[in-house]
């Protein structure tokens, strides 16, 4: 009986091959099915999920935020099972859970809140809340929803509903207590990146209308001392200044994880935090764009929700152990890999300074079975001496963006078996891809069945005008296969784009009209890709002057700017170079010197360290007598980047960012020879 079921399918097979053969996607169907069908399981469960939060009372803490009902879920379901692990101390999700209700109400206290037993469970509000509510205003007005700019300033005597309290810490478990804290309480967390100082740090906190700063002391202090020139400027913006821990403090500033020890540790009640509308913001996470200085992105309480299935799409389950050394400013390290860990109920190991010769160490001496990378993450780690113990861990996923091909298959090859999963998306975007096929150098997949929940086009762009071609009816063109496109997603209640905090500006041209038919809005990713003929889908380039390096996004207008404040320099312009091994592109600087001043490297190399943060510096600078504009007077990119910086073919003097040394020096021929043998570092 078996015998004649499989002998229709032996004879289709000869047929199912020669249609591959013809349409090649036919291949990949299967993969692209499952993917589908576990994508849109998750989404139907997180669906239900929300509805039962909606639904619950909101007396209880199965009524707030995403964030406050799946951590108060799991602290009830698996208290004693492991959250995290940091510095060889292991966190429970009930401890977890303790310690951000304790933050929570360290919060609320400076909210002038106060708990109400007398709750009248119509609206789950006690008669403290209202009166509170009353005097600030209703909860909705209060809350930085999609489209409405936050206030600026700040109050230094109390938090209202909706406030924002800016976070300056490294990846360490109190940034945790804090970031799902403000969220109990109904207070918008902004993860400030950790280099910022002086001018781009104040911007962000304006930027984000932050009432507060939580900063971190330091083991020795260093943190706190880095901030003293900005301490002035951060007192004039009124902010509420804590340290998160203890240490010799500035004046003004306060340790908040002292005051959060002594409140309580019970469970919130969930209206502290319930969004008014799950498109309204919850947090900032801020991104580099081509305005110049980091922008505030709105974070939605949608896409906190969504992350929380991110590890389910991934195929990581709940007995894994996944290795984080990434940021918790970005959203890799904190949406994907914590919201997402806890999505599933795994165990995270995290790592506050990322090493790559302890890297495998790690991994075996904590069970690691999942890491999440960048690009350059994985370069480091092939560029490692090799190790007797690489191959002998447990790793069998890796998680991530941004992995150049070459690298992809030399790090398969030397630390594998293991699977690579690459992505793409962006912070602010309403659009991501998925190569769960593991096929090298693709980042997702341009699946007709993922597009059914989940779509996208490319459409054809004009590098020299910066804008998409559109065809005699004014609409946009999409591109045939093979050919590098602009990635478009239609922007809709599912997939929104709620831009950036601040003025309406700041979004402009992430917006197109008119894309496919008059009227419809599509987001502009500003990302150029390929589509090959089997469906898998390449990262090309970004669009504009805008460059990555180090994992960030590189406004070459906002470099222009710092170096364009030294009194020595006439002319300035900025574009990125490529690397030969590097990922993204390296800065460079052209500079022409105004008469009858000369070049002082110590005070060009003291300016940009104190002004820009390490990933905008340039790497290279090149002299020269004067600058090439276009017709429109604007400046000539393109030739420049592509003559790169090779001290044999560029005639002209050319200087290099010695990180060792902390100076720029002389870039010779040697230096070069070095450079590309991967012997130096930039």
């Amino acid at each position: 009986m078996a015998a004649l079921l499989l002998l229709p399918l032996l004879l289709l097979l000869p047929l199912l091959v020669l249609k591959s053969l013809r349409w090649p996607w036919l291949r990949w169907l299967m993969a692209d099915l499952a993917f589908t069908v576990r994508a849109v399981r998750c989404k139907r469960a997180l669906q239900a999920k929300a509805a039962a939060a909606a639904a619950a009372d909101p007396r209880g803490p199965e009524g707030g935020c995403s964030l406050a009902w799946r951590l108060s879920q799991l602290s009830r379901e698996c208290p004693g099972r492991t959250f995290l692990i940091h510095r060889g101390r292991h966190y429970s999700y009930a401890q977890a859970e303790r310690e951000s209700n304790r933050v929570a109400r360290a919060f609320l206290r400076v909210r002038d809140w106060q708990e109400d037993p007398n709750l009248d469970g119509g609206d789950g509000m006690g008669a403290a809340e209202k009166g509170a509510r009353s005097a600030s205003g209703a909860l909705g007005n209060t809350r930085r929803e999609a489209g409405h700019a936050p206030s600026q300033g700040g109050n230094a005597a109390s938090l209202e509903p909706g406030a924002v309290v800016a976070l300056l810490l490294p990846a360490t478990p109190e940034f945790l207590w804090l970031w799902f804290g403000l969220a109990k309480a109904g207070l918008q967390a902004a993860f400030v990146p950790t280099a910022l100082r002086r001018g781009p740090l104040l911007h962000c906190l304006r930027s984000c209308g932050a009432r507060a700063l939580v900063v971190a002391p330091g083991e020795r202090g260093e943190f706190l001392e880095s901030l003293e020139p900005d301490l002035s400027d951060l007192k004039d913006l009124q902010l509420k200044l804590w340290t998160a821990g203890p240490g010799q403090h500035p004046e003004g500033f306060r340790d908040l994880l002292a005051q959060a020890a002594t409140e309580g540790e019970g469970p919130l009640p969930g209206y502290l935090s319930a969004p008014g509308n799950i498109l309204d913001t919850c947090l900032y996470i801020f991104t580099s764009g081509t305005t110049g200085l980091p922008k505030a992105a709105r974070i939605s309480h949608l896409k906190v929700l969504q992350c929380q299935g991110f590890y389910q799409l991934c195929g990581v389950h709940q007995n894994d152990v996944i290795y984080l050394t990434l940021p918790l400013y970005h959203m890799a390290g904190s949406l994907l890999s914590i919201v997402g860990c806890l999505g599933i109920g795994a165990t995270v190991v995290l790592k506050t300074k990322f090493s790559a010769s302890q890297f495998w160490e790690d991994c075996r001496e904590h069970g690691v079975t999942v890491f999440q990378y960048i690009g350059e993450l994985c370069r480091y780690l092939v560029n490692q001496p090799p190790s007797e113990g690489e191959r002998n861990h447990g790793v069998r996923l890796a998680v991530g963006s941004g992995l150049r091909p070459d690298i992809w298959n030399r790090f398969v090859q030397r630390f594998g078996p293991l699977q690579v999963l690459e992505t793409y998306g962006l912070t602010e975007g309403n659009v991501a891809t998925f190569n769960y096929v593991g096929y090298p150098g693709a980042v997702g997949r341009s699946s007709w069945l993922y597009k059914l929940f989940s779509p996208f086009s490319l459409i054809r762009y004009d590098v020299a005008s910066g804008e998409p071609v559109r065809d005699d009816q004014g609409l946009c063109v999409p591109v045939p296969t093979g050919e590098a496109g602009l990635m478009v997603a239609p922007v809709n209640q599912g997939a929104p784009f709620l831009g950036y905090a601040g003025s309406p500006e700041l979004a402009q041209g992430k917006l197109l009209q008119d894309v496919f038919c008059p009227g419809d809005v599509f987001f502009n990713t500003g990302d150029l890709l390929v589509c090959d003929a089997h469906g898998f889908l390449y990262f090309h380039d970004r669009t504009g002057d805008t460059f990555r390096w180090k994992g960030e996004n590189v406004a070459t207008t906002e470099v222009a700017k710092v170096l364009g404040a030294l009194d020595f320099l006439q002319d300035v312009n900025v574009y990125g170079v490529t690397v030969p091994g590097q990922e993204g592109r390296a800065g460079m600087a052209a500079l022409v010197l105004r008469p009858p001043h000369s070049l002082n490297l110590d005070r060009l190399y003291a300016h940009v360290a104190e002004f820009l943060p390490p990933y905008a510096q340039p790497r290279f600078l090149r002299i020269q007598e004067s600058l090439d504009t276009t017709g429109t007077f604007k400046q000539q990119k393109v030739r420049l980047a592509g003559e790169g910086f090779n001290p044999s073919t560029v005639h002209m003097p050319l200087y290099v960012l010695d990180q060792t040394a902390g100076a720029y020096v002389p870039l010779t021929t040697a230096w070069y020879d070095a450079l590309l043998a991967g012997q130096v570092r930039i």
